[in-house]
């Protein structure tokens, strides 16, 4: 599905004003589902959610901001007003794409009642239009008071990045028979719980088709299956922000270079007082 928008270019640096758009809804991702690929990406700030928006279906404000935006050594340490900030400038930035914001590690676990406050602060608070939590089976009564309550959910199975200390590492799931009837267990849970999409992460590739097969919602795969509904990436890594990244990643740019190398040009004219020049500077008038 394409979508062809202009914006005012007198606002467009700060407030993208689309003519004509309109945002993608809950209902219009769920009926993707074994059709049109699903375009997902991360965004974090509101300049890129402008930059990345006509090219997505959705945009993941994610958890992942605690590594990429504040050097964290994990997800776990982020905490809700982390994300709403973050998610409310997406939200600004965006008129396209559907806006799910990640629901931090503790902020959900504890009672559905609890999930309930936090997720009902989230989209009140930020206007995304969900938000996503991870877990498999025992999420699924979590997933079904939120989603009965109004509150469209994003289910998280395979790696779990917030269960890393549970899980020993990063590693791909689904390498053993019990693992891998889990997940599929945990995507039939999460499914019938009422979520309207699921991404499926870091796990084998049968696995993965798999587990697109089995449910009725669109699966976002990231390190899965190109037989997924759709796929996500982090845009960072996709845009090669960082040396590292992890093997699911493919870089389409490297923008770690360039930058570098235009801040090594800015320092050499600095340090030569080349810049600024006539062109940078205010000159008197006759």
């Amino acid at each position: 599905m394409s979508t062809t928008y202009t914006l005012d270019t007198s606002t467009s640096r700060a407030h993208p004003t689309p003519a004509p758009m309109k945002r993608m809804t809950v209902p219009q991702i769920q009926a993707r589902k074994g059709k049109d690929p699903i375009v997902m990406l991360t965004a974090y700030t509101a300049r890129m959610a402008q930059l990345l928006d006509r090219h997505c279906d959705m945009l993941l404000v994610g958890d992942s901001l605690g590594q990429v935006i504040y050097g964290l050594p994990s997800t776990l340490p982020v905490t809700l007003e982390m994300m709403i900030a973050h998610g409310a400038a997406v939200v600004r930035g965006s008129y396209h794409s559907v806006v799910v914001v990640d629901m931090p590690f503790g902020s959900y676990e504890a009672s559905p009642e609890d999930a309930f406050r936090a997720a009902s602060r989230v989209l009140a608070e930020t206007g995304a239009a969900a938000v996503k939590l991870e877990g498999g089976e025992a999420m699924a009564p979590t997933v079904d008071f939120l989603s009965s309550r109004g509150i469209p959910v994003v289910g998280h199975i395979g790696l779990t990045p917030q269960a890393v200390n549970a899980l020993g590492g990063y590693g791909a799931r689904g390498r053993t028979n019990a693992e891998h009837a889990k997940i599929i267990a945990d995507a039939r849970a999460i499914a019938d719980a009422g979520a309207f999409s699921m991404v499926v992460e870091g796990v084998l590739e049968p696995l993965a088709q798999a587990v697109t097969a089995e449910v009725s919602c669109p699966v976002i795969g990231i390190g899965a299956s190109a037989k997924c509904d759709g796929q996500v990436l982090v845009i960072d890594d996709m845009l090669g922000m960082f040396e590292r990244t992890a093997r699911f990643v493919k870089r389409y740019d490297d923008l770690a270079t360039r930058i570098e190398d235009a801040a090594t040009r800015y320092s050499e004219e600095v340090r030569a007082r080349t810049f600024p020049g006539v062109e940078q500077t205010y000159q008197p008038k006759d």
